[in-house]
């Protein structure tokens, strides 16, 4: 089947047909038909099965045909895109101009971590659709500079890891401010209850697509161990990469800390390597992606949230340096390769003190991945785990897995970890606090006078006020899609803190 049976128009076909697309993907098929409709959708995929393209394109086609509301000179936002990770809303508005550009709609980007008043002249002049990530959009929201009272599309993207974030209370926000009447599309990789508790609350009789079982992996991806210490992992990944004659290889570490410790390490071996993570700069972090998407730039090495919105064409090696402390994580890792039917090599390093975390991979992905011991690497049959934690607090590990299952209250918190600064508010930052006055104008991090973001404020201060703000829980409660819309329901009730104690990994890169 062709894109021409979905029903979309002439400009945007040509524009699919130009970027090289023939046919669709399986929630392509699915999806476009359904939000062309004009309903409320929950669509599930796996990573890289093309589900940008199922809601940018209808969406689209719904904007271009229909006239907003009312006919003023200025045009009003009318869809919006919440995305957890600067990156990906990056990636995700690039898709709405490529897909658009035949078509008289205009699209904007908005993000922490830059300046805010370039943001605020696009609105100025006018935008159909805002892709934006939450701390930002809360930011243009406080300070009036966003009306979006003409509102007729909501997507969440990417929902799983927004809740994963704790980015429920900063949607609900939003959500508050929204109109009543519009139309609610939830995208997410994977598939899980809170994403059901959530569309039970929000979308009013949604479609459901799930085109994947829950928590599966591409079979394009070809998945690999190498068991090996844990002292001799960056050698052994220096040996494969050398070896292989490996490049453009994604390189997945548990912290910051390791990711920057890592990067420099394979550098002194004479690999390029940059790190990307949330103390990166904003700047830092596009450098380091283009120059890894152009292929000048051998390995990059990132952090999970970092790395939501990596999308490469024909990405050929991810590597596990650290297994991830969550399961569901596996998944969206080996999913930046084999995108797209594309095949691809996903690779672990794994120490005796990962086995459990190994297990648990296995089991939620329902299969065993086959080991491989690389020779002159054979792992110390004798070498006793260690508890990650404990490792991290004391003589700390060389090999990026220091900070790994940090306390909660420790400041690296779900309020005070890297989560918050991704897309929204950094370390410390109050809710609800006023915008902060501008700053002189010789600020670089304001961008000429531009009055920061929460991001902005505290982007050198990784753990500015860390600890001060007290870890938040809610009691898990599964659910399933609602045949209709709950007046005044509380999405943040539905969602637990089961993954809270584990994510401490994730608050910590």
């Amino acid at each position: 089947m062709s894109f021409d049976s979905l029903g979309l128009s002439e400009p945007l076909l040509r524009a699919v047909n130009e970027l090289g697309y023939s046919s669709p993907t399986p929630i392509q098929l699915q999806a476009i038909p359904a939000v062309l409709k004009g309903g409320d959708l929950l669509a599930g995929a796996q990573t890289g099965t093309g589900k940008t393209a199922g809601f940018t394109l209808p969406i689209l086609q719904r904007l271009s045909q229909l006239a907003p509301a009312t006919g003023g000179a200025k045009r009003p936002v009318r869809a919006l895109i919440l995305t957890p990770t600067r990156e990906l809303a990056a990636q995700v508005e690039e898709s709405v101009r490529a897909y658009g550009k035949y078509l008289k709609l205009k699209s904007t980007v908005m993000f922490g971590g830059v300046g805010i008043n370039p943001q605020i002249d696009a609105l100025k002049r006018g935008v159909d659709i805002v892709v934006a990530t939450p701390g930002r959009l809360l930011d243009h929201m406080q300070q009036k500079t966003i009306d979006v009272s003409q509102l007729e599309i909501l997507v969440l993207d990417e929902a799983d890891r927004m809740l994963d974030m704790g980015f429920i209370h900063d949607i609900k926000r939003v959500l508050a401010r929204l109109p009543a009447k519009r139309q609610n599309l939830l995208f997410s990789a994977t598939f899980s209850d809170e994403i059901k508790a959530l569309a039970d609350s929000l979308l009013d009789s949604p479609a459901l697509i799930e085109v994947a079982r829950r928590n599966t992996t591409a079979e394009t991806v070809d998945q690999k161990i190498h068991p090996v210490d844990r002292d001799r992992k960056r050698e052994l990944l220096t040996h494969l990469i050398r070896g292989n004659n490996w490049f453009q290889v994604l390189v997945f570490t548990r912290t910051k800390h390791g990711a920057n410790r890592l990067a420099e390490q394979l550098t002194k071996d004479g690999i390029s390597a940059l790190a990307i993570h949330g103390n990166k700069s904003q700047s830092a972090r596009t450098r380091a992606l283009s120059e890894f998407k152009a292929e000048t730039l051998q390995v990059l090495v990132a952090t999970d949230i970092a790395a939501r919105g990596i999308d490469i064409d024909q990405l050929p090696h991810v590597v596990n340096f650290d297994l991830p402390n969550v399961p569901e994580d596996y998944v969206h890792r080996i999913g930046r390769t084999g995108r797209a039917g594309a095949e691809g090599e996903a690779v672990s390093l794994v120490c005796v003190d990962e086995h459990q975390l190994l297990k648990d991979i296995e089991r939620l992905i329902k299969r065993p991945i086959p080991r491989e011991v690389i020779v002159g690497f054979e792992p110390d049959p004798n070498a006793k785990p260690e508890p990650i934690q404990r490792r991290s607090q004391g003589r700390g590990q060389g090999q990026g897995q220091s900070q790994g299952r940090q306390n909660p209250r420790n400041g690296e918190g779900r309020s005070s970890g890297e989560a918050r600064r991704e897309g929204g508010r950094p370390a410390g930052e109050a809710r609800g606090a006023r915008p902060a006055k501008p700053v002189k104008s010789g600020n670089a991090a304001n961008n000429g006078g531009a009055q920061p973001s929460r991001e902005a404020r505290n982007h050198n201060k990784p753990n500015a006020n860390a600890g001060s703000a007290p870890r938040r829980q809610e009691p898990a409660q599964a659910g399933h899609v609602a045949n209709s819309r709950k007046p005044g329901g509380n999405p943040g009730a539905l969602l637990g803190g089961r993954r809270d104690a584990l994510r401490s990994g994730d608050r910590s890169r």
